[in-house]
């Protein structure tokens, strides 16, 4: 067979094109990594530009150094941590307060709103009284962060309260700090809720506060 032109023409199949469909990616559901991240994780530390800079920085030199840097600041926090831990186990002293805690700090929970060491000192100085013992089950940190100054962690207690048992309390503690880490507000949240305020809850937290320090003495703050 010859064309039009008087050339002979290929035998040969034309060539066809074959397309073929890329498979579909899926999405992973953001729960999922949300759950797979924080899972995963004993606790999560933010950092600086400072902090950021050290990372960047080339060798193995630096790197060691934001290593120690990071080491040295999660010890401190965990310090704070052990103080606080030691306070909601019956065991409160002054020297904790002076080392851990700004004079004007705030502090609250589901019964109270203490506004200074005069009204949050009873709140734990009163403890004894209430409980015949107190333990840490479990204690963990789950956000530590500079910007803002702020430490999170949760922790599981046992109460012994005289003549009627054990009670558990299951808490999120959200722990706000000045430039010097001394703690200026504690919210001790039971079973992660947010604190009342509705129906009068804040007045009557308010008042209980004002209240404890007409039942227990608390050492004087010394100014050193």
């Amino acid at each position: 067979m010859t064309s039009p032109e008087g050339q002979p023409l290929s035998s040969s199949p034309r060539p066809t094109i074959t397309y073929h469909h890329s498979p579909t990616l899926l999405p992973v559901p953001p729960p999922q990594i949300a759950h797979a991240a924080v899972g995963g994780a004993h606790y999560s530390t933010m950092y600086t530009s400072q902090h950021a800079r050290r990372r960047s920085s080339s060798g193995s030199k630096p790197r060691r150094a934001s290593q120690s840097a990071r080491d040295v600041e999660e010890s401190e926090r965990q310090k704070i941590v052990d103080d606080l831990n030691e306070l909601f186990c019956c065991r409160p002293s002054i020297d904790i307060f002076k080392r851990t805690w700004r004079h004007d700090a705030v502090f609250e929970d589901p019964w109270v709103k203490c506004e200074g060491y005069d009204e949050y000192a009873p709140q734990f100085f009163v403890m004894p009284k209430l409980f015949s013992g107190a333990k840490i089950l479990s204690s963990r940190i789950l956000l530590s962060t500079q910007s803002p100054n702020r430490l999170i962690y949760s922790k599981s207690q046992e109460y012994t309260l005289r003549f009627l048992g054990k009670k558990r309390i299951d808490s999120m503690v959200v722990v706000d700090l000045d430039e010097d880490d001394k703690i200026i507000r504690v919210e001790d949240k039971w079973g992660g809720e947010e604190l009342p305020t509705q129906y009068g809850a804040s007045h009557l937290r308010r008042v209980s506060a004002v209240v404890t320090p007409w039942l227990v003495k608390v050492p004087k703050w010394q100014s050193d």
